[in-house]
């Protein structure tokens, strides 16, 4: 007796048994469900969002044009100052782009500061940075005072509390060379990098919290891999009572 190769050929795409043909379809609906609960998500994800400012951006966004004149207040140029030391403190922002911000501090700082004091401030402000360049490490006792001193110095010229997490990060990007009106550059760059940093897109899915998470976060974490374990599970299950429906031993 001759065996027929096609009794040994097995196709997933073309199944020739009750067994196998069962076997695709249920992993067929298996994987729809695992890509519905992904890319579904992400689907209603940007179907919900809408781009939310942060208050820093909206404080940008009063003073810009009064600060672009050159006729803003103090309280205008305390607020434009705080919301471009906001995104120097944010992690990912480019060099280039931190130059503008800087020129922007900078020059809102300088116009805080009283004529008496913008020549000592500037010297103090160069002497930190040849000691911040001279430096092998950030934990150096001279470089801590100097920068403690420097935010003690300038820090209320924005009215940041002692509190504020910027009194720290103020120091770092105050640079002699930048204290000069707006560069053209600046003028023109500032506006969309303040709206790329400040300005999230948010939904319903992202802003509620679920067991302390926000959802979309705690979805994404953990009910997907629960959902995959549900699948694996759901999967054994079936395939068991087929195998006792047809008499089939492993």
């Amino acid at each position: 007796m001759n065996d027929s190769p096609e009794e040994y050929h097995i196709s997933f795409f073309k199944p020739t048994t009750r067994q196998a043909h069962f076997n695709r379809n249920l992993v067929v609906w298996l994987v729809l469900v695992w890509f519905a609960a992904i890319f579904g998500f992400q689907i209603l994800l940007r179907v919900l969002q809408e781009p939310t400012p942060e208050p820093a951006y909206l404080a940008f966004r009063e003073t810009w044009s009064d600060v672009k004149n050159n006729t803003a207040t103090a309280e205008q140029w305390q607020q434009f100052g705080k919301a471009n030391l906001s995104v120097l403190g944010k992690i990912a922002v480019e060099p280039g782009e931190i130059r503008i911000l800087e020129n922007a501090l900078n020059w809102s700082v300088l116009q805080l500061a009283h004529d008496t004091m913008q020549a000592g401030m500037k010297r103090d402000i160069a002497l930190f940075e040849r000691l911040r360049n001279s430096i092998h490490t950030i934990s150096d006792p001279e470089y801590i005072i100097a920068r403690q001193l420097l935010s003690a110095e300038t820090s209320p010229l924005l009215e940041l509390d002692p509190s504020d997490v910027r009194t720290v990060i103020l120091p770092l990007h105050l640079v002699a060379g930048a204290m000069e009106p707006l560069a053209t550059k600046t003028v023109r760059e500032l506006p969309g990098i303040m709206e790329k940093y400040l300005v999230h897109n948010q939904s319903v899915l992202t802003d509620t919290r679920f067991l302390g998470f926000p959802f979309h976060y705690f979805y994404t974490a953990v009910l997907l891999l629960v959902l995959f374990v549900g699948l694996c599970w759901l999967y054994c299950v079936r395939t068991d009572r087929l195998y006792k429906k047809l008499s089939i031993e492993d």
